[in-house]
């Protein structure tokens, strides 16, 4: 288990992203004070985890010294001297950033990711590089590149993926926030393991116009993880624009914050415990989950049990041979002849790709339409939707989770309540529920396209309810 964080560490921590901004704009704190205290955390940490793979101690102290300047200068600065760290597959200038991949080993961003360069100028301090999979494609963090990450809370479990170096590494004290990215559940599956907050946005409100290609194509967004959902508001606001270079940022006015109709007593609200689609989950996840819904409906919120009618033979993934095309497209596309040195999973998905046929790949287009319609048509009759993050808690390094809730499941078992609201473009959040045997649960919550105010409306509600918005917060 990693240590807790020292007393200045979690002083900074518990000001929040908003405070600890506030107080170095006053210069009530010094930002090179502060990006010290996270890198000495770090170097402390980190390499029982092998969460940050990408970090020079001095680039960091440098970019706090020129926030300081930035200062002096009277500018507008958000998130002045908030550290964050970035995952291995967006852009930062001058940085090697490599999917997890050896293909990129000598590959260093030409410039920022539109989401990195947008936060900095806001003020806030790119601490180090996450570990991710290779391609991001895999739902545990073990890279060809960096290898394994460990869970803060064991180093014998993982923490989920593709986003679970980003998650390990601000579950154990590292940064205020994290930049991540989220295909299927990346970002909320590792928030859900590790106790944390993930946030998946609508697709388009953060704009992604350059970087590398995308094998999850128009299903990946840029997204978050925070300790609260104050702290992820903080920063998301930062982020929502249009950006032309974007085709899918919606060239409207998205208003995210002065919603007077966000009202969570005023909501429709659905809670549905398989998905409609009969996914199994881990009993006492489920009791976690169950208690928690009961709790909500005390407070006053009207929640009913009630399931999307989603497609005839929808399950965990239906869509996956999209992402094993894409695979093969971006870097086998004369497969078999292939790349040296892939992940062997990588390798076994680019084969799959290979062997789908146009007439397939039509008939995945014609689902993913069906399903995108019966969420809508949900969305109707209910303002927000609430599921289980993940049927099981984190599991041991090395495995996937074969039985869960006494069923046999295959390797995307573990993963199979995320993906279909990747599908849909609308926007999801993972808020952490409780634990069970010592390791976090999440409760998952969803939203109709671009009503990302009504979801985080709720779940400042919800945390608010939870008197504990951080639970490891202690370790």
């Amino acid at each position: 288990m990693t240590r807790a964080p020292g007393p200045e560490v979690q002083a900074l921590i518990r000001l929040g992203v908003d405070g600890l901004a506030a107080a170095v704009r006053t210069r009530s704190l010094d930002p090179q004070r502060v990006a010290a205290a996270f890198c000495d955390r770090l170097e402390r940490v980190n390499p029982s985890l092998n969460a940050v793979v990408g970090y020079r101690r001095q680039a960091v102290m440098d970019e706090a010294v020129r926030l300081a300047g930035r200062l002096d200068g009277s500018e507008e600065l958000p998130l002045a001297g908030v550290p964050f760290t970035v995952k291995d597959n967006l852009w930062v200038e001058g940085e090697r950033i490599a999917q997890g991949s050896r293909l990129f080993a000598h590959h260093h961003a030409p410039r920022d990711a539109w989401a990195v360069a947008r936060l900095r100028e806001a003020g806030a301090v790119v601490l180090g590089i996450t570990n991710t999979p290779e391609f991001a494609c895999r739902g545990v963090t073990e890279s060809p590149l960096h290898g394994l990450t460990r869970h803060p809370l064991d180093a014998g479990l993982t923490p989920g993926g593709s986003s679970g170096g980003a998650a390990a590494s601000l579950a154990a004290g590292i940064g205020m926030f994290a930049l991540g990215t989220d295909a299927g559940g990346s970002i909320r599956r590792p928030a859900a393991h590790c106790g944390l907050v993930g946030l998946k946005p609508s697709a388009g409100l953060v704009p992604h116009p350059w970087g590398f290609g995308e094998p999850n194509y128009g299903f990946s967004v840029v997204g978050l993880l925070a300790r609260t959902v104050s702290d992820c508001k903080a920063v998301y606001r930062e982020l929502t624009a249009y950006d032309a270079g974007d085709a899918s940022a919606p060239p409207i006015r998205v208003d995210l914050f002065d919603d007077p109709l966000a009202d969570p007593t005023r909501m429709r609200i659905a809670w549905s415990p398989a998905l409609g689609c009969g996914f199994p989950v881990d009993e006492d996840v489920r009791v976690c989950l169950e208690s928690r819904i009961t709790e909500l409906r005390e407070s006053g919120l009207t929640i009913e049990t009630a399931d999307p009618e989603w497609p005839t033979g929808t399950g965990a993934y239906p869509l996956i041979a999209l992402q094993q095309k894409g695979l093969q497209g971006l870097y086998a596309p004369n497969y078999p002849t292939l790349p040296p040195g892939l992940d062997p999973d990588i390798e076994e998905a680019i084969a799959q790709g290979a062997r789908h046929r146009p007439g397939h790949w039509l008939a995945l287009l014609r689902r993913l339409e069906a399903i995108r319609h019966a969420l809508s048509r949900f969305f109707e009759r209910y303002d927000l939707l609430l599921t289980p993050t993940a049927p099981v808690t984190a599991w041991p390094v090395g495995a996937w989770p074969s039985m869960i809730g006494g069923q046999q499941v295959g390797p995307r078992g573990h993963a199979a309540f995320t993906p279909l609201f990747n599908y849909c473009g609308v926007p999801a959040i993972s808020l952490p529920a409780g634990d069970v045997r010592g390791l976090p649960v999440g409760l998952q919550a969803v939203a109709p396209r671009f009503e990302d105010a009504r979801l985080l409306a709720w779940a400042m509600a919800a945390e608010a309810l939870s008197g504990s918005a951080w639970p490891h917060a202690r370790h």
